[in-house]
């Protein structure tokens, strides 16, 4: 039994916080749907934000940076609260895709209700309510015009 334990120990020891089923501390942004914690670069799960360069344009067609903005939002809403991630495997890009919250508000939903950013592989629909009440309040970039993060991303 002891000697169980002590491989479990060094098994966890060897494979470092990459590997952990959870991530939880300080944040920060990086992008609307992009967080880092303890050096650990984490996707948010089902949701695309725009691009930190990406324009969204308002009623008037005037052009403002609604991907910096998005960040903003987000930054302001985490403040210096600790954020705690669930894992869900790895992007292609090697993020840890999570599924985060800070006091247990979900931090793809808080997004997507407040109008900064829109599902994306949202196969069980979860972001769907969220979603059409941002767009009926105008909320973040549903105040105007903008093009889907993913074919922004295509074109630039």
């Amino acid at each position: 039994m002891n000697r169980f334990f002590l491989v479990a120990v060094l098994c966890c020891t060897v494979a470092g916080p990459g590997l952990a089923n959870s991530v939880a501390g300080q944040a920060s942004v990086i992008d609307g749907d992009t967080i880092e914690i303890h050096g650990e670069r984490i996707r948010l799960v089902s949701i695309d934000a725009p691009e930190s360069r990406q324009p969204c344009f308002d009623r008037q067609g005037r052009a403002w940076r609604c991907g910096q903005q998005a960040a903003l939002a987000l930054s302001d809403f985490i403040a210096r609260r600790p954020v705690t991630c669930q894992s869900q495997g790895k992007d292609r890009y090697r993020r840890i895709l999570g599924d985060c919250a800070v006091a247990n508000v979900s931090l793809s939903g808080w997004m997507i209700e407040n109008g900064w950013a829109v599902p994306y592989y949202d196969r069980d629909g979860s972001h769907a309510a969220g979603t059409d009440r941002a767009k009926i309040a105008r909320r973040g970039i549903w105040a105007g015009t903008f093009e889907l993060p993913k074919d922004w991303r295509r074109g630039n």
